[in-house]
């Protein structure tokens, strides 16, 4: 197995290796929390397993940023062929840094992947039709899962420091209420891979938002360093902000693995300057599952 630097969590994530046919390993990061649910198919990608070459090496998940798309789209072959699933039912995000999140059904599969999206600025999926793929994007970034055991509803979600900061959380659990009748208090959630507080510094402006968007919580996700420079700890502040919003402190688990501690294994926009591929979070309804 590959060797992360971890941080400190009570929740680990595993890893399971997927052989290729060229002698590589597909690996998947995938979290117990979720799989206990015995519900979904998750996994967040790193980047072992697949064909791009150079700074994209080797699976770049990202049709934007000058990759070669037959490498792209061999990789999503790859990571399709381990889930199980078709690459047509797989449906994307359109990453923006908002808080908008879609309720996406079977006449979506593919939007992204292996049909034109026929919408924007969206960072965030839901829906409640077994074997669509959610799929969202990252470098750095947060990705948030979200599994309704009672009302058999997911959600993904990307969160920036901007989204973070809008509540990316709570605004997915508000729109799963709305859409399925989803109660905070009954979702199993894991906050994924991402910039770790150690690695990501932020101007004053940006911590002055989150001081005022978390007031009296600021010594927990703010570390002052002087010169108008501080660290910023997503991961801390989106499990916050999932408290804030009714999800249970046991039904959160909150990822050990940092992206720009692990360059060589994991895509970090900071870390390659913005030389890098993207990684890719997923998750799925089982087409068996009854509840």
């Amino acid at each position: 197995m590959y060797q992360f630097e971890r941080k400190d969590s009570k929740e680990r994530l595993w890893q399971e290796s997927y052989p290729q046919g060229d002698g590589t390993e597909l690996i998947l990061l995938k979290y117990p929390l979720l799989e206990q649910t015995g519900m979904v198919e998750h996994c967040f990608t790193t980047r072992l397993g697949g064909v791009s070459e150079g700074m994209f090496s080797s699976m770049n998940l990202s049709f934007s940023r000058g990759d070669k798309k037959e490498a792209v789209e061999e990789n999503f072959r790859r990571l399709a062929a381990a889930l199980g699933k078709e690459t047509g039912k797989f449906v994307f995000t359109d990453q923006t840094h908002t808080v908008n999140v879609r309720k996406v059904t079977a006449a979506d599969a593919g939007k992204g992947l292996t049909r034109e999206r026929d919408y924007r600025d969206v960072d965030g999926l839901i829906t409640d039709e077994p074997g669509l793929v959610l799929s969202a994007f990252f470098a750095d970034c947060v990705p948030l899962y979200f599994v309704d055991t009672v009302h058999h509803a997911i959600g993904l979600s990307h969160s920036g420091w901007r989204g973070t900061v809008r509540r990316m959380g709570a605004v997915t659990l508000e729109a799963m209420e709305k859409a399925y009748g989803t109660q905070p208090k009954d979702v199993i959630c894991a906050i994924g891979p991402s910039i770790c507080q150690d690695c990501y510094e932020v101007s004053e402006d940006v911590a002055e938002e989150f001081a005022k968007e978390f007031p009296g919580r600021e010594r927990e996700i703010l570390a002052d360093k002087g010169a108008g420079k501080y660290r910023l700890d997503l991961w801390r502040a989106n499990a916050l902000v999932l408290k804030s919003a009714g999800v249970l402190p046991e039904h959160i688990a909150v990822t050990d693995i940092c992206t720009c501690c692990n360059e060589k294994l994991l895509f970090s926009h900071r870390a390659s300057h913005g030389k890098r591929g993207n990684l890719g979070a997923f998750l799925t309804i089982k087409e068996n599952y009854f509840g």
